[in-house]
């Protein structure tokens, strides 16, 4: 194969599966990883794709634009389904504290959550909000959920309380627990979200809390965003779906992260 078919058929394999990784390229076309990082360079110079740590991911992966939350619900809602039921295995003990951020994947964790304990959660999500106001007595065996609403001018687009009240409200608590969302996750930027102001909840939430529980689905995996709000050093378990790739949860692992497939 010469080199020009080669990258032809590398920038087609990276807009179909949004990402992938160096050794997974090289197995792949029978070369090495360096003549790989050289194909990859002349496809970044040509504007079919852009390098990141360890490989590469399409042009559209960093974006202005965000999806609102009934697009968002619409995509890998399996995936999302599972990940959120994987997660609520890590909310804390019977008496213990949680911190749930807005997104679709939280709310399906926010429906998994455990009813044989007392919790006391807080949220800035109108929908996570919605539906743990719907379940804190059913079902609960005598046991109860003490549900609080941080404050907040709310984003339509992703029905999540921004702003200084949110922040000035989380600068206040410390929770045992948080269960964060994420619109891009990669070793070189770490956790990234479009808007300064859902980044500035996100990152007051990582500060409030002795664990954080990252949700994300693996279709956000080794890619940017335009505003960083936290590093891997931030996270101590990622929840996410087996189309994470094996060298990237290797890197994540190798940072300190536990990293948990759905």
């Amino acid at each position: 194969m010469y080199a020009e078919e080669r990258q032809r058929a590398i920038a087609d394999l990276i807009t179909e599966h949004g990402r992938a990784a160096v050794n997974e390229l090289a197995e792949r076309f029978a070369v090495t990883g360096e003549t790989v990082r050289r194909d990859l360079d002349v496809l970044e110079r040509s504007g079919h794709l852009r390098r990141v740590h360890g490989g590469a991911v399409p042009m559209r992966a960093i974006r202005i634009a965000e999806s609102g939350v009934d697009v968002r619900a619409e995509t890998n809602p399996a995936d999302k389904r599972a990940i959120g039921a994987a997660a609520a295995r890590f909310a804390p003990h019977d008496g213990g504290t949680l911190l749930i951020d807005a997104g679709t994947t939280t709310i399906e964790a926010a429906r998994s959550l455990p009813r044989d304990r007392t919790l006391s959660v807080f949220t800035n999500s109108v929908a996570v909000a919605g539906v743990l106001a719907m379940t804190m007595t059913a079902g609960r065996g005598g046991h109860t959920l003490d549900l609080h609403i941080l404050g907040g001018r709310v984003r339509g687009l992703t029905q999540a309380a921004v702003g200084v009240s949110a922040v000035s409200a989380l600068a206040r608590l410390r929770v045992d627990v948080a269960f964060v969302g994420t619109n891009a996750l990669s070793v070189g930027q770490g956790l990234a979200t479009p808007d300064p102001d859902e980044a500035a909840v996100k990152a007051a939430m990582i500060a409030a809390a002795n664990r954080v529980v990252v949700l994300c689905d693996s279709s956000k995996l080794e890619r940017d965003d335009v505003v960083s709000f936290g590093s891997l050093d931030d996270i101590d378990v990622l929840v996410t779906d087996d189309g994470i790739t094996t060298e990237f949860s290797h890197e994540l692992t190798d940072k300190g992260v536990e990293v948990v497939i759905a």
